[in-house]
């Protein structure tokens, strides 16, 4: 049966490490849907197993990305793929390495589909090497972005009938915890979580400046962030909480996963994510946050503004600004109604728009119209 469907030769990341793209790249691997109306195979395209090592150059890495080509040649030769899948990445040494492949593929004029989990052309266009690549790259190909927002960065290159827009989707809660107490009732203090890695541009200094502000103000609150060490390290998290006074108000605990994790959301009434990341796109954990109806708290990095609505699930603020961030908090800690208002609207918007399959039959569709053009 297979013989008569489209062959699609997905290259994606899938973990480890754990981030954004790789965990969407999970989801489609998984996908029933997708692998029921095409026939298809897969490429992991990471070269790095822990975050630390993304960005990073090494013999160890080198070697893994041969691999990848080889396989890649493989798979053309013997699948004879009629489309291909492509999660590319948009800027640095990573975009260099994918264009090989690319250069690969259309070697074989083999039609070609981006989906970008990052952003930044528009950083580089302007560069020569780059704009000549990016020229290249994007010519006579089709590519899917998470958001409206995020058409702009690639206008240069992709006319806008070359581009559908497909938002990131989770996975349904299946059951609640055994024991979950009530959170927005039985809370001592007004519970505040930050969930990413420990990545400066994340915001998670942002957040801590912020709750120094709103400590000072003698507001009853706790903040607990998780995530796993980035460019910030434990001791370094540990140091400047110390050194804001505030032990008993702000716990980092590290990674957390399943019951642990959802325990953690369970708990909590407002959820902050001040991200500042350059290639910040379309952040899982705001789905998260929205499937467990909490308030979220952003900026308006990449296309966290059509997440976010501004009053009514949440708010956006500008980027770096503690005080912003501060105002924002003070708002929902000092308002429970308001908390629980927009909990619930944002917990409709995620059903009504990121479960994951509502994302496994838009990318569907968007690849049957694809392979069929």
């Amino acid at each position: 049966m297979n013989s008569a469907k489209t062959k699609i030769l997905f290259i994606l990341h899938v973990p480890p490490p754990v981030h954004g793209s790789s965990v969407v790249g999970q989801y489609i691997k998984n996908s029933l849907i997708i692998n029921s109306t095409f026939n298809c195979r897969y490429i992991n395209l990471s070269t790095s197993t822990k975050m630390n090592d993304i960005g990073k150059k090494n013999i160890k890495k080198l070697f893994t990305y041969a691999t990848v080509l080889l396989q890649i040649s493989v798979q053309i030769i013997r699948f004879k793929p009629q489309l291909c899948y492509l999660a590319i990445t948009t800027i640095g040494l990573g975009f260099y390495k994918d264009s090989i492949a690319v250069m690969l593929l259309k070697l074989f004029r083999v039609k070609l589909i981006y989906h970008l989990h990052n952003k930044g052309v528009r950083t580089r266009q302007n560069h020569f090497i780059d704009n000549l690549l990016y020229r290249i790259v994007f010519k006579n190909t089709n590519v899917i972005l998470l958001s409206k927002y995020l058409y702009p960065d690639i206008q240069k290159y992709v006319t806008e009938d070359s581009v559908y827009y497909c938002p990131n989707g989770i996975p349904e809660k299946q059951k609640k915890i055994k024991g979950e107490i009530s959170k927005k009732e039985k809370n001592k203090y007004v519970e505040i979580l930050y969930l990413s890695n420990l990545i400066q541009t994340k915001g998670v200094f942002v957040l801590l400046d912020a709750c120094k502000i709103l400590y000072d103000k003698e507001l009853r609150f706790r903040c607990t962030l998780v995530g796993g060490e980035g460019d910030i390290s434990k001791k370094q998290i540990q140091n400047k909480i110390r050194t804001l006074n505030m032990n008993g108000t702000i716990q980092y605990v590290g990674k957390k996963y399943g019951v642990e994790k959802q325990a953690l959301f369970a708990k909590t009434d407002i959820f902050a994510f001040p991200t500042y990341y350059p290639k910040e796109c379309f952040p899982l954990v705001l789905l998260e946050a929205m499937q467990n109806k909490l308030p979220v708290i952003s900026t308006f990095e990449g296309g966290i503004a059509e997440i976010v609505d501004e009053w009514k699930t949440g708010f956006l603020i500008p980027s770096k600004n503690s005080e912003a961030l501060a105002k924002r908090l003070e708002v929902l800690i000092t308002n429970s109604n308001i908390r629980k208002e927009m909990g619930k609207a944002a917990y409709t918007k995620y059903i009504n728009n990121y479960t994951l399959n509502t994302f496994e039959n838009r990318l569907n569709e968007i690849l049957v119209k694809t392979s069929t053009k």
